[in-house]
């Protein structure tokens, strides 16, 4: 049987559905989008209740919004790090450092806004650590693993085809950015890369980032 990747936009991010001999989803987009969820999952014949885990990559509002809607919709257990799960647990809005010029143009953009976002509080069930976390008991083969740099809790989740979804470890859409690289905000840019490192080690290949389309780790590759 062979895994299946749909990728279900839910505000600025891309949030994914893995399917295989069971199925998973990782981060859950921005707040409010509960309805955009369930007509998604159903395009794809995907009930609510098969899906048993969401693996939030990192605790940036974009990708914590619609935690506490769709595990009320699902059922399914939330998985975060242990650094990151206080942002859904007391509905904490960090704004990630500037990179760039241009990232620091955007930063002074979102200050404003932020503000204004909710973020529904809800418990994490499934606290991460910085050991692999194995996915096999939820029926995919792969495992998550600690990738810090873009916050300090980040993860990314790798499949054993060598897919790889890591939140925004890396970027690959307007505005952030006009093609695939590194990300433009991030704690400490150099443990980025040695999370890049750690993930190419371990044998990715195709990236799927939260914002932009999937492309090839040999890209990252070439930019470390």
């Amino acid at each position: 049987m062979g895994i299946d990747i749909h990728p279900i936009p839910l505000g600025p991010d891309r949030c994914y559905i893995i399917r295989e001999k069971g199925i998973i989803m990782i981060d859950s987009g921005s707040p409010n989008k509960g309805k955009k969820f369930i007509k998604s999952i159903n395009k794809i014949s995907i009930k609510p209740e098969h899906i048993k885990l969401i693996i939030l990559t990192h605790g940036h509002w974009d990708h914590i919004g619609s935690a506490k809607e769709i595990k009320g919709i699902t059922g399914a257990k939330i998985a975060m790090h242990r650094l990151e799960k206080d942002c859904l647990e007391k509905s904490l809005k960090p704004i990630p450092p500037a990179v760039n010029r241009w990232a620091h143009i955007l930063t002074k953009i979102m200050a404003r806004f932020i503000p204004l976002v909710n973020i529904p509080s809800t418990d994490v069930d499934i606290i991460l650590e910085n050991e692999e976390f194995s996915l096999v008991e939820f029926g995919i083969p792969g495992k998550i693993i600690h990738t810090p740099g873009h916050s300090s809790g980040s993860v990314s989740i790798l499949l054993e085809t060598g897919d790889v979804f890591v939140g925004d470890l890396a970027m690959n859409s307007f505005p952030l950015r006009l093609s695939p690289g590194l990300p433009i905000f991030a704690d400490d840019i150099q443990k980025v890369k040695d999370s890049w490192k750690l993930l190419l080690d371990k044998g990715a290949k195709m990236v799927y980032p939260a914002h932009g389309n999937p492309f090839s780790a040999e890209i990252i590759r070439k930019s470390l």
